[in-house]
């Protein structure tokens, strides 16, 4: 059986993703960014709610409501500070408030917030700039770690080895230098393209760890062949956070 034929599933909704993404970066438009975006955020959310196993449907109004203000509000990490404030000024007030249901406002509320600021501060060439970075992470890691992979990385991605790792490091940075070449200097174009793909591996993690305390193999199956929506997004969630802050601190 080809290749082809063996993940045929996984690889047309890949195509049709890099298609989808590829047509909404070139119309640029700031209402259809912000509808995209907040569609996939509600639907990680969505997942995000069942793996932390939070019972709450009033969560997702509130989720709705932090969109609505990131459309018309020019910074978004602001209001996911805001949103930590007013929680814990809640759970101070009433003791029957839980903790354990702000968990989904900051994963994946914070990476999908950051995110869409990155594109009202620096463009959609930003946006590109970090979707080569997490992508290429992927792409270097499994091509890496099925050739030469056998030192396990970590207990909680058993699949995942430090060959894979660093070699998925590596084509990620530099692929992503000539990305980021495009608007600021080459040493600053190579740290953040580095510290991006690393963190992207953390957010894999992250989204790994949760799952395998759900007991589930996939956060959804939205996406045939892929899973989720946070099987898809987990490494641009930690990687925006991590490339706004540098973006903002060194360009």
């Amino acid at each position: 059986m080809g290749i082809f034929a063996k993940h045929k599933q996984r690889i047309v909704t890949g195509v049709a993703l890099v298609v989808a993404v590829l047509l909404i970066g070139l119309i640029d438009n700031f209402f259809l960014m912000w509808l995209v975006f907040g569609a996939v955020y509600l639907l990680a959310f969505h997942e995000a709610v069942k793996l932390f196993g939070v019972e709450n449907n009033s969560l997702y109004f509130y989720a709705l409501v932090l969109w609505v203000f990131a459309g018309i509000y020019p910074y978004g990490d602001d209001l996911f500070v805001l949103a930590g404030i007013v929680y814990a000024s809640a759970v101070a007030y009433n003791k029957e408030m839980q903790w354990r249901n702000f968990l989904p406002f900051l994963y994946p509320t914070a990476g999908m917030l950051f995110m869409f600021t990155m594109y009202q501060e620096y463009g959609t060439l930003a946006l590109l700039w970090l979707l080569v970075v997490v992508a290429m992470t992927d792409v270097g890691a499994y091509a890496v770690g099925k050739s030469i992979g056998k030192t396990r990385f970590c207990e909680t991605s058993p699949n995942k080895t430090m060959e894979g790792v660093i070699g998925g490091i590596v084509v990620a940075t530099l692929s992503g230098m000539f990305i980021g070449l495009t608007f600021v200097d080459l040493w600053i174009s190579f740290v953040i393209s580095f510290v991006v793909a690393t963190s992207s591996i953390f957010g894999d993690l992250f989204e790994s760890s949760l799952k395998r305390k759900a007991g589930v193999k996939d956060s959804g199956d939205i996406l045939p062949g892929h899973g989720g929506v946070l099987d898809r997004i987990d490494g641009y969630l930690f990687g925006s956070v991590v490339m706004l802050v540098l973006l903002r601190g060194l360009v």
